[in-house]
């Protein structure tokens, strides 16, 4: 039995009759302390996906479990970065995540408390920015602020939504690099949605395709066995990464042309769909 599944899932949206399918016949198995990056276009159901892996979303058939029971609810064994940074503007960084602190721990000591706090917060390297408040900050740094407020819940599963999406390159990449340095660190199981291949590379074990929706579904996986802890710098001249890269782009492109076809076929429309970062290619 996986650490968390889930099997056969579908979820939709409308009255019979006017109905969309979003997700249909998704299933996906993740192992304790796996990074899992699931990659997919603008439309295809990645924020709905977030919705039910994190309890507030119910799907109409199917069942999702962690560690064999039934997800139903949301809570903090479910911990969520949003791509936005959901931070409150009054408080300070140690602030706003003492808030989680004390809701989650509310037997800590205030000793205690602060010192799980200030782990978080030296673990994303803000100890000199403890006390600013959001406006004060970077978009990378408020960021980095949400990741810490999650990870001091010390959820059982982190699931991030396009966390870095809102960023500039050099950010982002920055970034991403400190994921990878925090994971190494405070293992977490993952399951991060991104529209980035080479960040998906670079930080997951495994990478899953969401297929074209409506009526999306989990494709097959491409683990990743690039040796950890892994550097961007010598990954862009290995020709396993480059190979892989290229699978998975030539995947992507290959089923977001075969949906146009079969679009135009029945005389729809295709939507827009955001394109990947293929800045490297």
């Amino acid at each position: 039995m996986s650490f968390l599944e889930m099997e056969n899932v579908s979820v939709g949206f409308g009255l019979e009759g006017f109905r969309t399918e979003v997700l249909r016949d998704a299933s996906l198995s993740v192992e304790e302390n796996e990074f899992i990056a699931v990659i997919g276009f603008s439309g295809s159901g990645k924020s709905t996906l977030v919705s039910m892996l994190t309890g507030l979303l119910r799907p109409d058939k199917g069942v999702i479990k962690l560690k064999g029971k039934e997800i139903t609810r949301p809570g903090p064994h479910l911990g969520i970065v949003f791509q936005n940074y959901s931070l409150l503007p009054w408080l300070s960084v140690y602030g706003n995540i003492e808030l989680a602190a004390k809701k989650v721990f509310p037997e800590y000591s205030k000793a205690q408390r602060k010192e799980h706090i200030e782990r978080y917060i030296e673990m994303v390297s803000l100890t000199p920015a403890r006390d600013k408040k959001p406006g004060e900050l970077s978009g990378g740094m408020r960021q980095r602020v949400s990741l810490a407020r999650t990870l001091c819940m010390q959820p059982e599963v982190l699931i991030m939504d396009e966390p870095l999406s809102a960023l500039d390159a050099l950010t982002r990449a920055n970034l991403q690099d400190e994921l990878v340095r925090i994971w190494e660190e405070d293992k977490r199981t993952v399951v991060m949605i991104t529209n980035d291949v080479d960040e998906a590379v670079l930080l997951a074990d495994r990478i899953v395709p969401l297929t074209m929706g409506p009526a999306a579904t989990l494709a097959e996986s491409f683990p990743v066995t690039l040796p950890r802890p892994r550097d961007r710098t010598s990954l862009n001249t290995n020709p396993e990464f480059k190979k892989l890269r290229n699978e998975i782009i030539h995947f992507m492109t290959a089923m977001n042309k075969e949906a146009k076809m079969l679009r135009v076929d029945r005389g729809l429309s295709m939507p827009d769909v955001k394109p990947f970062d293929f800045t490297a290619a």
